[in-house]
């Protein structure tokens, strides 16, 4: 979708009254009444054509900026359904059980907040995907923090900072060189740049999760003990059930494509699976890959967190991110966004103004459309004119882009990363946002750049 890509024309103040009334439709629905996400979409897009068809456009064009929509989100989607299949087959091959009896055994001290968050920065870093780092250790995090005792929305935060984190910083990520590309800077121009908010944003968020881990050792208690013998009895442990995890890292420092990779990783698990379970038919992995792995272990705790995975849990996530992406494409269509684009940027004339407007494009696309690509791409080619007008170097714009873009859309309960991670780590999105620090703490951090023009480069 383009700015232009539009059927009407409308004024500033005719734009915003439509926007209210769908965020309000749909803040009502979520928060006031508890509904899931789908059902307050779903009448959004219904008052949308509504008022579409009273401005005389017809369904037909209606239905075709509902669909444009959608099908930008039709990569995202694939991937989905590979992640979920990777759950099931990461768990039925020992991996993720794997990664939890050895963080039993090495992460139990005080810092455990800490130790997730820089743990899944690094693997956020190394194969520079957000969703992957959160599907994979993330789970096994969650399992460990769910047998600690400890608080499961701080985890998530912590997994969620780390993941965006390393995504944002990294040369293999999608979003890093989507940003890079929009504006025209050279990718490692545009990762050096960055470290002016992630270096702040990441020893703000370490100190933080520091502080909030527990301030005494946790030992290894009765129930820690019955979880490790349950591993031991009820999954295949063992160093070979790492393997798909190494051969994913592999395949994506060599920054193979995200579908191919995620595939290699299903396929070492499923001849793993096959190995430490070989009483396992071709008829049960394909059940397991398709409905999810459920562990009967006796143990309570475990078998909550380890009946996860296959490509039907993903429905519920790949449903909501349709609607989303659909209800997107239709506040295009009908001219609302681009008109208060368009009304926004005629009055960028200082770089407080014009960085203040970036960082809340970004954040207001990640709401308005939930997808994270067009919160890179729309504030980048609407501000890309102002920021050479003002003389700034395009490496500003495409910082503060990842700033409040990347890592803005999984504090979206509609958007494709917030519905994915709450569905992975089974933590509602507004449970996990108060703690997801280093994303909160990105927008902010460009913002006082703004202000303050440390950070920011002038072209030479």
């Amino acid at each position: 979708m383009k700015l232009e890509d539009t059927n009407l024309k409308l004024s500033t103040i005719e734009a915003m009254l439509i926007l209210s009334c769908v965020l309000l439709m749909i803040g009502t629905g979520i928060i006031y009444y508890g509904m899931n996400p789908h059902l307050p979409i779903i009448g959004a897009i219904l008052l949308l054509f509504v008022y579409g068809g009273c401005k005389g456009l017809s369904f037909r064009v209606m239905e075709k900026a509902l669909i444009q929509g959608a099908i930008s989100g039709l990569g995202a989607i694939y991937i989905f359904f590979f992640i979920g299949l990777l759950i099931a087959g990461w768990i039925v091959s020992g991996t993720i059980p794997t990664m939890m009896y050895y963080g039993f055994e090495l992460i139990s001290d005080q810092s455990f907040y800490a130790v997730t968050f820089l743990v899944t920065s690094l693997l956020g870093l190394c194969i520079g995907s957000s969703l992957t780092t959160a599907a994979t250790l993330g789970v096994a995090f969650i399992g460990m923090a769910s047998a600690y005792g400890l608080s499961l929305p701080i985890t998530a935060g912590a997994i969620i900072s780390g993941a965006f984190l390393g995504d944002k910083m990294s040369p293999l990520s999608d979003t890093t060189n989507l940003a890079s590309e929009t504006v025209g800077v050279s990718l490692f121009v545009h990762i050096k740049n960055m470290l002016w908010t992630t270096i702040p944003g990441f020893v703000i968020s370490f100190t933080i999760f520091y502080f909030l881990s527990p301030n005494v050792a946790i030992g290894k208690d009765n129930e820690i003990t019955t979880l490790i013998q349950a591993l031991e009895k009820h999954t295949f442990i063992s160093l070979w059930s790492l393997l798909p995890f190494i051969i994913v890292g592999i395949l994506a420092l060599k920054k193979t494509a995200a579908i191919p990779t995620i595939a290699a990783g299903i396929i070492s698990s499923v001849v793993i699976a096959f190995i430490g379970h070989p009483e396992l038919t071709i008829t049960e992995i394909g059940t397991i890959l398709f409905s999810g792995y459920v562990m009967d272990s006796g143990v309570e705790q475990l078998d909550t967190i380890l009946t996860a995975g296959g490509l039907e849990s993903m429905m519920f996530s790949i449903s909501l991110v349709l609607l989303a992406l659909g209800m997107g494409g239709l506040l295009f269509g009908l001219g609302i966004i681009p008109s208060l684009l368009q009304s926004i940027a005629a009055k960028l004339n200082s770089t407080a103004r014009l960085v203040s407007a970036t960082v809340m494009t970004g954040i207001g696309v990640n709401f308005l459309v939930g997808e994270q690509y067009l919160s890179v791409l729309l504030p980048g080619n609407a501000y890309r004119e102002s920021y050479d007008k003002l003389g700034l170097d395009a490496k500003s714009l495409s910082r503060t882009l990842e700033d409040s873009g990347t890592v803005v859309n999984p504090l979206v309960p509609w958007g494709v990363c917030g519905v994915f991670l709450t569905q992975v780590l089974g933590v509602s999105t507004l449970d996990y946002a108060p703690f997801a620090f280093f994303c909160l703490l990105c927008p902010l951090l460009s913002l006082i750049s703004g202000f303050t023009k440390i950070g920011l480069h002038t072209k030479a």
